[in-house]
């Protein structure tokens, strides 16, 4: 008779102790984001965010496919398909996004511009 009781009485204790402490982490984490707000620290941290995922540097693409500076276009075309082809077959999207990434980066600096044609 005293331990159903007493399984009822540890139950709402429970409940009632995980209650308060997800209000008191939902009251900091707002707390947390006012405090941000104020020092435009939210807005800047979402600024450099937004940023650095759309860009990819030189740099980071030579090494992506393993070139170097002094590397020809074929050259680059060819570690492309290669790593492109690897990924492929392992199933990694990921890694063929980065390698794909990589060649649209080096592209755009070693492909010379089209003329516009009138």
């Amino acid at each position: 008779m005293f331990l159903p009781q007493a399984a009822k009485i540890l139950a709402n204790l429970i409940v009632m102790g995980s209650t308060i402490l997800a209000r008191s982490f939902v009251q900091a984490y707002r707390q947390a984001l006012a405090n941000a707000s104020k020092n435009g620290v939210a807005q800047e941290a979402v600024q450099n965010i937004k940023r650095a995922s759309k860009t990819m540097t030189e740099a980071e693409a030579r090494q992506i496919l393993g070139v170097t500076e002094n590397s020809s276009w074929e050259e680059i075309v060819q570690r492309y398909d290669n790593l492109f082809d690897q990924n492929a077959k392992i199933g990694s999207f990921y890694l063929q996004s980065k390698v794909h990434r990589a060649k649209e980066c080096l592209e755009a600096i070693h492909q010379p511009k089209e003329p516009d044609e009138k």
